[in-house]
């Protein structure tokens, strides 16, 4: 996540050089919208939004809006390949779209997901609209800790992927149920009892951090190697690397007043920090492991996505880039 003048993508713009991406500013792209309503209020908007998030509603019309009506358009065509699919096969399988969102810690990939679930629900063609999020799939902590790779946890090894494959196989096949686990925040723990059950979705929104990201080919070829070959369309939510570490500082500061208070918390015991050892912990964690994990596998997977969202300093979108080639 480079600033906007020096981002690898932005400069192949202003040089001239042939760019896989169209550009827009967030005012051009709010003109994209083609007469769509707006439906969602102040109040609705108010339960999506994440810690420290800040989007208005005219911001989600003029960003949000159109992108639903894009993805409405692209959902609306595949429905109608796959019925093609289903009268030469004489079958009936609904398909779900499933669409990746990926991006850093603490950039507000939560926050669109579920502004996109809610209002995709809200085209005809396809209200039915579920979301997961991909640290259900990562390994319980008891798994880490055998490997030694707690201090690892978010990075692409700490995530069962066959697991995730076998559930996004399970989905895209029109399976009549598929179940995901569930992982809590508050126990940062995968919790064994509790499952989500995904039955037959229009769509399916996938959110994680590593969710772009190449594997390893199978030597026996008998097995599709990445999670985003389920995905029909991706998005990847980007901004400069120093934005987001001030974001994640400004997270952790917060939750020390909510989320680390929780009865069985596991960072219970930052709750009680001042602020000067408070904000030198969450440097500290953001250094040695977010801002790691960020260099090495997700920011590489940006270039992979189908649309990148570019955040301002003050959490705005100032730039949409979508794929053209």
């Amino acid at each position: 996540m480079a600033d906007a003048k020096s981002s690898p993508i932005l400069e192949l713009m202003s040089n001239g050089a042939l760019s896989p991406y169209r550009d827009f500013s967030a005012d051009e792209w709010g003109k994209l919208r083609e007469g769509a309503e707006m439906t969602l209020t102040e109040t609705e908007l108010e339960k999506l939004r994440g810690l420290g998030e800040t989007i208005s509603l005219a911001e989600t019309e003029e960003i949000y809006l159109p992108l639903s009506r894009l993805l409405s358009l692209y959902v609306e065509a595949t429905q109608t390949l796959y019925s093609a699919t289903n009268e030469f096969l004489g079958s009936e399988t609904k398909v779900p779209f499933i669409i990746g969102v990926a991006g850093s810690v603490a950039v507000g990939k939560s926050t669109t997901s579920r502004i996109l679930r809610e209002m995709l629900a809200r085209w005809p063609s396809h209200p039915k609209v579920e979301l997961i999020t991909t640290d259900g799939f990562l390994f319980p902590n008891q798994v880490l800790e055998e490997r030694g790779i707690m201090h690892r946890k978010g990075f692409p090894e700490s995530f069962d992927l066959k697991r995730l494959r076998g559930f996004l196989a399970e989905v895209k096949s029109g399976r009549a149920a598929a179940e995901a686990p569930v992982y809590s925040h508050i126990a940062y723990d995968i919790l064994p009892e509790e499952k989500i059950r995904i039955s037959r979705p229009d769509i399916l929104i996938v959110e994680g951090l590593n969710v772009l990201q190449p594997a390893v080919l199978a030597k026996e070829g008998t097995e599709i190697p990445f999670v985003s070959d389920y995905f029909d369309f991706s998005i990847y939510i980007d901004a400069e690397v120093e934005t987001v570490q001030r974001w994640y500082v400004e997270r952790f500061m917060s939750l020390r007043k909510t989320a680390f208070r929780e009865p069985g918390a596991y960072f219970e015991r930052y709750a009680e920090l001042d602020d000067a050892a408070a904000e030198e912990t969450a440097i500290d964690i953001w250094t040695r492991i977010n801002l790691k994990n960020l260099n090495e596998n997700i920011l590489p997977t940006r270039a992979r996505a189908d649309l990148i969202l570019h955040k301002s300093g003050d959490h705005h979108i100032d730039r949409v880039l979508l794929r053209k080639i």
